[in-house]
């Protein structure tokens, strides 16, 4: 039998781009020819996977999975919608989030070296397999776990995600209203204008500094202060910065079921009617393919192209 080194199962990865065990396994199979292992990754339709990296995936699936006093919530991008439809991505996507509350992994890197759903093969090699048989990018961008007093909230089939925390004593958490209530904490959220902070007092300084030095430069753009100084600039926008808490912190956000409230007040008025104590603690929200640069096809160009090229 030929001596499989570390350094041939590295070759074979940064050729295929595949994981290290799948390259073993291969090079096992070939014992030890390169090539011949190289072929076996291609039959097996493995190799496929890694000429998709270069690949654009926004598209996908955001899903949620809670157990017990334990939620986690996951992003998984495909190229398209189609594939995100599919019964056996969704079915992939569930046995991923089965991982993560099981096994509890750091990070992404992490979670791949893990057994995919109780089994014996590593989330790392699924992932590629699914590649493989589904024939597009996949990718698994970020997770979140979550332990507590819990509220989730899966929004348009996927397309955004929301875990709420909550610090309650039992009697809110015991009273009929509390999980309608927290739904529309969640429902806020993910439906609203998305908040980064739960309250004013979660606004780093630093950030409260950038806002309040892009009003100063707003105001002075603004002919009719020409020549005020920059002290009483920073008074005059003193009060805007009403505008950067109500649109930023979820407490000072409209209520959007009722625009007569904020969302601090619906917290307060639930848990007076509750007769308990509530505050929300934290939140995650996943958006599905947030901040991922989509391709653009010019298809103007293209035609053009083939035009000029007959």
């Amino acid at each position: 039998m030929a001596q499989i080194t570390a350094k041939d199962v590295a070759d074979l990865r940064a050729k295929t781009g595949l994981g290290m065990m799948d390259c073993k396994k291969a090079l096992t199979e070939a014992e030890g020819d390169m090539e011949k292992a190289v072929k076996i990754l291609r039959e097996k339709g493995l190799a496929t996977a890694a000429k998709k990296e270069s690949r654009i995936a926004a598209d996908g699936l955001v899903d949620i999975m809670v157990k017990g006093d334990t939620a986690a919530m996951i992003e998984v991008n495909t190229e398209t919608d189609f594939v995100a439809k599919n019964a056996s991505f969704q079915e992939f996507v569930r046995g991923l989030l089965t991982t993560i509350i099981e096994s509890k992994p750091a990070d992404i890197e992490a979670l791949m070296k893990k057994p995919y759903n109780g089994g014996t093969e590593l989330v790392e090699s699924t992932l590629v397999e699914k590649i493989a048989v589904i024939g597009e990018k996949i990718s698994i961008r970020r997770f979140i776990v979550a332990e507590g007093t819990l509220t989730t909230y899966i929004h348009g089939n996927g397309t955004a995600g929301v875990i709420v925390k909550f610090d309650a004593d039992d009697a809110a958490k015991n009273n009929s209203g509390f999980a309608e209530f927290a739904k529309n904490i969640a429902l806020q959220i993910a439906a609203g204008s998305p908040p980064s902070y739960v309250n004013k007092e979660e606004v780093p300084e630093a950030a409260i500094a950038e806002e309040k030095a892009i009003l100063v430069q707003q105001a002075k753009n603004d002919p009719k202060n020409a020549g005020k100084p920059d002290a009483i600039l920073e008074k005059m926008v003193g009060g805007r910065l009403g505008k950067f808490y109500s649109t930023n912190c979820l407490s000072e956000q409209e209520y959007i079921k009722d625009d007569s409230l904020t969302v601090g007040k619906y917290v307060a008025q639930c848990a007076k009617d509750f007769g308990g104590a509530i505050k929300v603690v934290s939140f995650w929200l996943f958006e599905k393919g947030e901040g991922i640069q989509k391709r653009e096809e010019d298809y103007a160009a293209e035609i053009e192209k083939l035009v000029n090229n007959k």
